[in-house]
């Protein structure tokens, strides 16, 4: 099944690699600015594997993602390690996220989709009108390494070659929102993070 508005190269692996690949998904986001009392929105959130280590961190969270199927599947993960209360789920397309938040936050994460985003300065502009003054979107993406040079558990992992983007790319899709570079760093061994902020 296709779903209008997916982004391309995004869905959630096996069960399995990735927490293979992501045994310290709170350091990720700890390492690119999530901090305590923060407001902060998981965009394609997907399965939820970020967003639950998040909501032990922030004040409140917000997930969003296309896939309702996705969603639902972070819900049971949530059931299943025992529930939080500072959680909302919401099914709506990435470039709606101005729209579906309540009010403007301190943090957007989002992790493993950018490389498949077809119109990134788009998608900069509604985080940029998303943010509070001085908050931070934080996009973890692939390094531009071809598929073969990634793997984990013994097999290639990741997007197709051809999607992924190096560091100066992402930055230079997310400019002409008017979102700042705040830092850039490594977060895994095939992974960035670059971390922009609203300065005004």
């Amino acid at each position: 099944m296709t779903i209008s508005g997916f982004f391309e190269g995004t869905g959630m692996p096996d069960a399995g690699w990735w927490e293979a690949l992501w045994p310290d998904p709170a350091k990720v986001l700890t390492d690119t600015g999530i901090a305590p009392g923060m407001n902060v929105v998981d965009l394609c959130a997907g399965d939820g594997w970020f967003t639950w280590p998040m909501c032990a961190i922030a004040e409140s969270v917000l997930a969003i993602d296309i896939d309702v199927e996705m969603l639902e599947r972070a819900k049971v993960r949530f059931v299943e390690r025992g529930g939080v209360d500072n959680c909302t789920f919401v099914t709506a397309d990435a470039y709606d996220i101005a729209k579906v938040v309540p009010g403007p936050v301190d943090h957007v994460f989002m992790a493993n989709a950018f490389h498949g985003v077809p119109d990134k300065p788009r998608l900069a502009r509604a985080v940029h009108d998303a943010l509070e003054p001085g908050g931070l979107f934080a996009i973890v993406n692939w390094h531009a390494m071809a598929r073969e040079e990634t793997p984990v558990l013994g097999k290639p992992r990741g997007p197709a070659t051809a999607l992924r983007m190096t560091p100066e790319e992402s930055i230079a899709s997310v400019a002409p929102s008017g979102l700042r570079v705040h830092r850039q760093l490594d977060v895994s061994p095939y992974h960035y993070a670059a971390v922009f902020e609203r300065v005004r």
